[in-house]
């Protein structure tokens, strides 16, 4: 059987997924612990902060409030007393306002939240009460991007939802959190889909995960069958598939046009761990307070996938796992290809840290940058139909108009460009200046 995959470009790197094998483990929260929640989690405005010092704060109690529509709410992970509001630096290097909770020991849970193990099947909320409490709650994807899901589900006015996607795919070597998800919480996640469609008014929903999670793709035909306009569609492992147009493209040989959106074209995307918080947000009154993450790396003695509250200082992890190797050399939030690196292990889990991979100091240099030989390997492995090294160009030349013109906004920073370039360019480097500074120049034109 031929496997579906997306018609442009891509790349094949390594799989190492070390850790698919490790069951979830939960990570409970350390007593007395500082907890360092951003209050920007999420793709759009900061939530604006509604506690001040001192104030006492229960599991799931409303830190943040969303600062706009595309924005999310900010929920406490633990039980405590706020210490203070402050700056912290974030996975990213960023700068971050951030409420400090001095954790009691006492884990105590707002009343509200159901926290039993029963599977709640029946929904019995209507379409706009779901969007409001998935608003609520906070909840945002968890496939890296952190888009506001309360955006999605708001269908714009002259377009009509056709579709939903779930993207099982989990292309990004290493990670797994995905999978182990689909293999543990699978039923959750069939009902999460079930909002989801009742939320959008759509009668099919498509789950793509790639070929190479077999358990997965068994075990979630599985529970499918008892579920109605549900199916799973197992793709070619292909970097990287896990991108919202390439699924589309995959799954229904549509493409959506530069500067569209998936709606465009019928299609809602969700991620299936963004689908089980859904699920506990609509039948457990739950806030997005902790999400799973991947823990690996080569020289990691135990990789490992956690169930991680919000807050919870990376190094909690690492220690889970047998602590940092000694022959690390970086330490990336994410996966190797479109992960950023970590300075200190003190930096929080947040909402969009879907793994921490420790990598080894060899597999960590960058080569030296030689000029570029007018391969076009960059060109042909674009899913974007891009040509990275003239907008890495315009980047150097500091010329973000033509970097613009080139439709540099569609680069979906998969880093299959840099991944290939034989005279180690740091392609993605330079487009993501390019996007910086064209978002930069527009929100400078729109405010005149």
């Amino acid at each position: 059987m031929s496997l579906k995959t997306f018609p442009k470009g891509g790349v094949h790197p390594e799989e190492n997924k070390l850790s698919a094998n490790a069951a979830i483990e939960i990570i409970e929260p350390q007593e007395k612990g500082l907890y360092a929640i951003p209050v920007s989690q999420h793709i759009g405005a900061p939530a604006k902060v509604v506690v001040k010092k001192n104030d006492v704060v229960k599991v799931g109690t409303i830190l943040a409030q969303s600062g706009g529509f595309v924005s999310a709410n900010i929920h406490s992970s633990v039980s405590g007393k706020v210490k203070k509001i402050d700056v912290i630096t974030d996975s990213s290097g960023y700068k971050r306002n951030a409420v400090i909770i001095q954790a009691d020991g006492e884990d105590t849970w707002e009343e509200s939240i159901n926290r039993t193990e029963e599977l709640l099947p029946n929904v019995t909320v209507t379409a706009d009460e779901i969007k409001k409490k998935v608003s609520e709650f906070g909840i945002v994807g968890l496939g890296g991007a952190t888009f506001p899901t309360h955006v999605k589900l708001a269908v714009p006015d002259g377009e009509k939802a056709e579709y939903l996607m779930l993207n099982g795919v989990e292309c990004e070597p290493y990670l797994t959190s995905d999978h182990r998800m689909m293999l543990e919480k699978g039923e959750e996640i069939m009902i999460g889909i079930k909002i989801l469609m009742k939320a959008l008014d759509v009668s099919k929903a498509m789950i793509g995960i790639e070929n190479n999670k077999l358990d997965a793709i068994a075990n979630m035909e599985k529970i499918a069958s008892n579920y109605e306009g549900i199916t799973v569609h197992p793709l070619k492992v292909q970097y990287p598939q896990g991108g919202e147009k390439q699924l589309i493209s995959a799954l229904i040989g549509k493409e959506v046009p530069s500067g569209k959106l998936p709606i465009h074209v019928g299609c809602v995307v969700q991620n299936v761990g963004t689908a089980f918080a859904v699920y506990e947000a609509i039948q457990k009154n739950k806030p997005m307070l902790e999400r799973v993450v991947t823990l690996t790396g080569k020289s990691v003695s135990k990789p490992g996938n956690y169930m991680v509250r919000m807050g919870t200082p990376i190094e909690q992890l690492v220690a889970k796992s047998g602590g940092i190797p000694e022959d690390t050399g970086k330490l990336i939030s994410g996966g190797p290809m479109m992960g950023k690196s970590i300075a200190s292990t003190e930096v929080p889990v947040t909402k969009g840290t879907s793994g921490v991979l420790i990598m080894k100091q060899d597999e960590s240099r960058r080569g030296d940058i030689n000029p570029c030989i007018r391969c076009a390997k960059c060109v042909s492995v674009c899913p974007a139909g891009l040509e990275p090294f003239l907008l890495m160009t315009f980047g150097e030349k500091r010329l973000w108009d033509r970097a613009e013109q080139e439709d540099t906004m569609d680069c979906i920073e998969c880093g299959s460009c840099s991944f290939v370039c034989p005279s180690d360019r740091p392609l993605l480097d330079y487009i993501r200046l390019d996007k910086s500074k064209v978002i930069e120049d527009r929100r400078k034109n729109s405010s005149k």
